[in-house]
């Protein structure tokens, strides 16, 4: 009677772990073996015997345009997730140097209040160039993003200041990634989240 007693505890335990488990992966998502190293993903490399006929004609062909906003979705959420952490090391090289300060002058600001940002990236809806150009030598690419977000702000105290940790929310955001078309670093940079 007693060892009947041990295998419902076993059995019980076992489906509240994998419950768990199936949880965790519907909120975390799963790794499929094609998920791309973000050192490789973003910068976009162009054909370098192309780079420059296509950057001077101020024109991106519909491969080009695609690839682009593959690499852009993946900085995004990539930049984003960092932010949220606190830990901008990782995503360092795809910021221009007046981002990156703004941002760490923004997370040292959050440190000192004893802020706790929760973010949980849920996707990306939709990703658009809204602009291209040339400047000079360098070419700037203007992208809209809509995204959902599971977001919440708490004080020191860890009460909600703001957000709510139950609730999707779409965000809005136009970032402008540029590049020096003199360069041979393929790394594309983001200059402006204020758009």
């Amino acid at each position: 009677m007693n060892y009947s007693f041990e295998y419902i505890d076993i059995i019980l335990l076992a489906m509240i772990a994998g419950f768990i488990f199936l949880r965790l992966r519907g909120i975390l998502g799963k790794r499929t073996g094609h998920e791309e190293d973000i050192s490789t993903s973003f910068p976009h490399e162009f054909p370098q015997k192309n780079i420059k006929k296509k950057l001077d004609e101020n024109n991106f062909d519909e491969k080009e345009k695609s690839d682009f906003l593959n690499g852009a979705k993946i900085a995004y959420e990539n930049i984003i997730t960092s932010f949220s952490a606190g830990n901008l090391k990782e995503v360092k090289s795809l910021l221009d140097n007046k981002v990156f300060n703004q941002f760490e002058a923004a997370l040292k600001e959050r440190n000192e209040k004893g802020i706790i940002s929760e973010t949980t990236f849920i996707g990306i809806s939709s990703a658009n160039i809204k602009k291209y150009e040339r400047l000079n030598n360098m070419f700037e690419v203007t992208v809209d993003f809509v995204s959902e977000i599971i977001s919440c702000v708490r004080d020191k105290d860890k009460k909600i200041i703001s957000g709510n940790p139950d609730r999707i929310k779409k965000v809005y955001d136009t970032w402008k990634f540029s590049k020096d078309i003199r360069s041979s670093n393929p790394n594309w940079l983001l200059i402006d989240t204020n758009q």
